[in-house]
């Protein structure tokens, strides 16, 4: 009795706008490589953008299987991987950082000079059943660690990078700006550092107001935030959007740091040079995680310092990519982070 070779599903994205689901044999890691069963896998504004075709060129690979925010199992080692690492449940850095340029031997992987390469992006991601990656990209977590939950590491990384950035000190008067995933994980992280005061502001009052739950002690719309310009010693900008750079900038007050961790498109409202030479600001910009910040993220996890899990309100097989994907970015009440759970 002969039996049917096993097959592997996914979502190609052949250029903007266009998707199909694709099935063909199961991929097969390489050497250093392993293999990865995917649990979950969330879908964020980045991955919008690369279905819209709104993507910066440079960072994008078209065809392309999206995914880069996922969690699951190794299932095979490749040559040169430790065969240990089978069975254990994971998430991985998404940058495919050289490891030996001068960035990357300073510990500042997100910025490898070898070019930029992402998974997801340049290479297939997890919007499929597997994922194939380096084993020296992988961050293991615990048996019995909530991968549905874990699938969100990505955005953590990124935002323990920016709390990294900003070296929040206890009792300090902190800001948030932005309660999207970033800005409420965000807030999970800063509580856990003991601040003063821990303001979330956000032009939706119900995603502001659930910042409440995660830490925050308020949180305000951005005209009453206008009255509290100049009170923050850091202010964490999440929120990408038009004028938040700019408005993060005026709620720090003299002295006082502010780290940028939206993405923003072209046209953004500029800082004020003025403004941020008399304040004596620090501003520090953030742009994905380094390893340091992804083992940050995942400590923080596995110490119960973030729930990931209170965000999510979607989930849909890989069959209903286009209904998950039209909810990312839609701005429909009640829309939280989306996964794709193959």
């Amino acid at each position: 009795m002969s039996t049917a070779p096993a097959r592997s599903r996914a979502i190609t994205v052949d250029r903007p706008g266009g998707h199909r689901l694709t099935e063909g044999p199961v991929p097969e890691p390489g050497r250093g490589e392993v293999r990865v069963r995917v649990a979950a896998a969330g879908i964020c504004m980045s991955d919008r953008e690369v279905y819209d075709g709104r993507r910066d060129p440079g960072y994008v690979r078209y065809p392309v299987v999206p995914g880069h925010e996922w969690s699951g199992v190794i299932e095979a080692v490749g040559a040169g991987a430790d065969p240990a690492l089978a069975g254990r449940r994971t998430v991985a850095e998404g940058f495919r950082s050289c490891g030996g340029c001068e960035r990357c031997r300073a510990g500042e992987t997100s910025l490898c000079s070898a070019g930029y390469d992402e998974t997801g992006f340049t290479r297939p991601g997890a919007f499929a059943d597997h994922v194939v990656v380096p084993a020296r990209l992988l961050h293991p977590l615990d048996d019995d660690a909530d991968l549905r939950a874990a699938a969100l590491l990505e955005p953590a990384a990124v935002v323990a990078a920016a709390v990294r950035a900003g070296a929040p000190e206890p009792g300090e008067r902190i800001a948030v700006v932005g309660a999207g995933t970033l800005g409420l994980l965000a807030a999970q992280l800063l509580a856990s550092v003991s601040p003063g005061e821990l303001t979330v502001i956000d032009p939706r009052a119900e995603r502001a107001g659930r910042a409440l739950a995660f830490g925050a002690s308020e949180a305000l719309g951005p005209e009453e935030a206008t009255a509290a310009r100049g009170r923050y010693d850091l202010v964490v900008e999440t929120a990408g959007a038009a004028t938040t750079a700019a408005d993060a900038c005026l709620l720090a007050r003299r002295g006082g740091r502010v780290v940028l961790t939206g993405i923003f498109a072209p046209g953004a409202t500029g800082i004020d040079p003025v403004h941020m030479s008399l304040s004596q600001l620090t501003v520090r910009s953030v742009f994905g995680a380094s390893s340091a910040s992804w083992s940050y993220a995942v400590r923080a996890f596995t110490a119960g310092l973030l729930d990931p899990a209170a965000l999510i309100t979607h989930e849909f097989p890989l069959e209903r990519f286009a209904d998950a994907v039209a909810l990312v970015g839609g701005g429909a009440p009640g829309t939280g982070k989306v996964l794709m759970r193959p």
